[in-house]
């Protein structure tokens, strides 16, 4: 009997898989198809690194049967299809533009050859595009997206399909090598996730703000590269001795800010990389230069800043409170617009998400979602002491100032030895160019 081919994108798991239950449900055996397609694969980035090593461990869950091959999508699905004797190719629905119109290219390749692209389920809880206002327009203000999406619901996790075979038929060119990286794969986010829930959760709501503290969950990996379904989390969270606390509903709401930010792509699709409100497009924005480069290398002489772009460097990955921070340094005291920062971020993030990242980005830029945005800056100082209390953080990531104790190292210009082993001074004046950021933000609303 002819085999099925499941093309994995953004599912690299066995478990809560729709798609690959359908494919089993197709009859025969399953081939499990990998298209490192050149456009993303050749990318030197911490992203890549971890999508190899997360391939690694779902090939070893499935005794070495996933195939890789390497080409344009279009090109390499049909192929694979063809040597499978397959009638069908069953996949994930995607929701970006890149992947739907990829989607859409190999959809018409295949039915050029007879055969059929099968989409079932997401990547979200709730697909983007579903829920819209009672007017029949999409949402553009998370509060009520999150009544709605909580309305809503969604269905529980998809049981393991019974029976399930693997084709072996088809040769595959291997996964290519890469870093090792820790804690790429499946069962690996799943042990995370258990940590998380057994000692993390009940105290989530107070502590999520605290980047000197190992207390998130860090599931913004594993739910980029699917390694695990939000329905997962959001089932397990539901069963969970703390399902009614306060913290638990601020992990939903977390959880739920990701979904918004796809439904937005997903009906403004421009956004990705445009404001997404054109209120502030007369605003005036800073040549990047210097001052870009100071940020990326976490050199601006403002600690909180400086830790948190180190710390990207280093592990491709950022607290969220931390990007939020950097993010307004780089927009409100640099003046340069959003995209510069988000390319950045895209460039060494392991969880980079197109969606939540750009999104992300114009939240604190104020040419997103957000209703009134425009006086919000955030003090790099305040937001260090407020957050890293004791000036952990920012010991861990800047050595120039481990020399200074406690609160102390969020304003090393406040010591006479602060400066001693070479940190460098403050680039701009964050009382000043706060000023600024708001004069030219008034002057771009009229």
């Amino acid at each position: 009997m002819a085999a099925t081919v499941l093309w994995v994108r953004r599912d690299l798991r066995l478990r809560d898989h729709p798609a690959l239950r359908e494919a089993a449900a197709a009859g025969g055996k399953v081939l499990p198809l990998f298209v490192l397609d050149p456009r993303l694969a050749d990318e030197a980035t911490p992203r890549r690194d971890h999508l190899l090593a997360s391939l690694r461990s779902l090939d070893d869950a499935i005794d070495g049967a996933l195939v890789v091959r390497r080409g344009r999508p279009e090109q390499v699905v049909a192929q694979v299809a063809r040597e499978a004797g397959a009638d069908s190719v069953h996949t994930t629905a995607e929701s970006t533009p890149y992947g739907r119109a990829r989607d859409g290219r190999v959809r018409r390749r295949l039915e050029r050859d007879g055969l059929s692209l099968v989409a079932t389920g997401t990547p979200y809880a709730v697909g983007p595009g579903t829920l819209l206002k009672a007017d029949g327009t999409a949402y553009q203000v998370f509060t009520p997206f999150s009544r709605a999406w909580r309305d809503h619901g969604w269905p529980g996790p998809a049981p393991m399909p019974r029976g399930l075979r693997w084709a072996r038929t088809v040769d595959s060119e291997g996964i290519p090598d890469g870093r090792d990286v820790e804690g790429a794969g499946e069962e690996s986010a799943r042990r995370r996730w258990k940590r998380f829930l057994d000692q993390h959760l009940g105290d989530y709501d107070a502590e999520r703000d605290r980047p000197d503290l190992d207390t998130t969950s860090r599931m913004s990996v594993p739910l980029k590269f699917g390694e695990l379904h939000p329905r997962t989390l959001l089932a397990d969270i539901a069963s969970h001795a703390a399902a009614r606390s306060q913290a638990a509903r601020t992990f939903v709401s977390e959880l739920c800010w990701r979904e918004f930010y796809a439904d937005v792509l997903w009906h403004h699709p421009t956004s990705a990389w445009a404001d997404l409100k054109p209120a502030l497009s007369s605003m005036e924005y800073s040549e990047p230069g210097a001052g870009l480069e100071a940020w990326q290398k976490g050199e601006t002489g403002y600690p909180m800043v400086d830790a948190g772009m180190r710390q990207l460097l280093a592990e491709g990955w950022m607290h969220n409170r931390v990007r939020m921070i950097t993010a307004s340094f780089l927009v409100k005291d640099l003046h340069i617009w959003w995209p510069y920062g988000a390319r950045h971020f895209l460039a060494h993030l392991r969880d980079g998400d197109i969606a939540s990242n750009s999104h992300g980005w114009q939240w604190v830029a104020g040419t997103g979602t957000d209703a009134a945005p425009y006086f919000r800056v955030f003090n790099p100082v305040t937001q260090g002491l407020k957050f890293d209390p004791d000036g952990e953080y920012v010991r861990r990531w800047v050595p120039e100032l481990r020399h200074v104790s406690g609160r102390a190292a969020h304003e090393p210009w406040g010591r006479d030895d602060g400066y001693a082993e070479g940190y460098p001074e403050r680039i701009v004046d964050h009382r000043a160019e706060r000023e600024e950021a708001l004069r030219r933000y008034q002057a771009a609303r009229g």
